[in-house]
């Protein structure tokens, strides 16, 4: 065992706690995944980072020992002493000072008005929404996100010739990035899916304005209806589908994973 899981498991046993998988608490206890998370986001002196579901504290200890600020986000009220608990026994210096701690949902909680990063293990049910939040519900986004998430999930997301919805979100806002695989081994209690560590780094704007983006969005609900079938059977059925897509060059006989984030943007303007 490595002295990181040792440290959990052994503070998870003193104490007497039992974890809540409904809201996706697995806890990471891979030293080397700890550490590629940590070089992947790319902590400055001066930044300020977010974290979202911090559970007791284990990336939580790394972050407050790099940055000047970091805000975390826990839903589950019962974790906030513990994680308490576990950076006084467990950082090498202490949080008190630039560390804020908010108990809410982290979709319905403003993100701040000031440059910062999110680098979270978050609940794997709340990406999609987290990623929304985020890039689209927040007036000041994010700068990178380094996110441990489903693996599948990631994979989609950096897909470059069959894309999803997500894919094209994320798109729209930064550049994703598939930094490694995690096995579920790497977590107490291991997680019945594999996992993978994903950077998104945020373009200085967004790929298109606020209104073309919702537009983006309508059209993405409409041509990812019936993934499998030709545009021609989901944005042709619009009064002008067929028009629209001849207009800017696109084979109605394509399927909708394979138009760039480029070509929804055509469509939308």
């Amino acid at each position: 065992m490595s002295a990181l899981r040792d440290r959990v498991l052994g503070f998870l046993r003193q104490r007497n706690i039992r974890l809540n998988t409904n809201l996706g608490q697995h806890f990471l206890v891979d030293e080397e995944v700890l550490e590629k998370i940590v070089q992947a986001g790319n902590i400055q002196p001066d930044d300020h980072i977010v974290e979202i579901g911090p559970g007791i504290g284990v990336l939580t200890a790394e972050l407050v020992q790099r940055a000047s600020q970091v805000t975390v986000i826990e839903l589950d009220d019962h974790m906030i002493p513990l994680m308490k608990d576990y950076l006084r026994n467990h950082s090498t210096i202490s949080p008190s000072n630039h560390l804020t701690i908010i108990h809410s949902n982290a979709l319905q909680t403003p993100f701040p008005n000031t440059s910062y990063k999110i680098i979270a293990n978050i609940p794997y049910h709340i990406t999609s929404p987290l990623l929304r939040h985020a890039f689209m519900e927040s007036p000041v986004r994010p700068t990178s996100m380094t996110l441990l998430i489903q693996r599948e999930v990631a994979e989609k997301i950096c897909d470059e010739e069959h894309a999803g919805i997500l894919t094209i979100i994320v798109k729209l806002f930064g550049k994703p990035e598939f930094i490694c695989k995690v096995p579920p081994d790497a977590f107490v209690p291991p997680p019945a899916v594999q996992s993978a560590v994903l950077q998104i780094t945020s373009h200085p704007e967004p790929l298109a304005d606020p209104p073309t983006i919702e537009k983006i969005m309508r059209l993405l609900k409409i041509g990812f209806a019936g993934k499998r079938k030709m545009l021609r059977n989901t944005l042709g059925s619009l009064d002008n589908g067929m028009e629209l897509l001849a207009k800017v060059g696109i084979d109605p006989t394509r399927r909708p994973e394979t138009l760039s984030v480029e070509e929804w943007i055509k469509l939308a303007v």
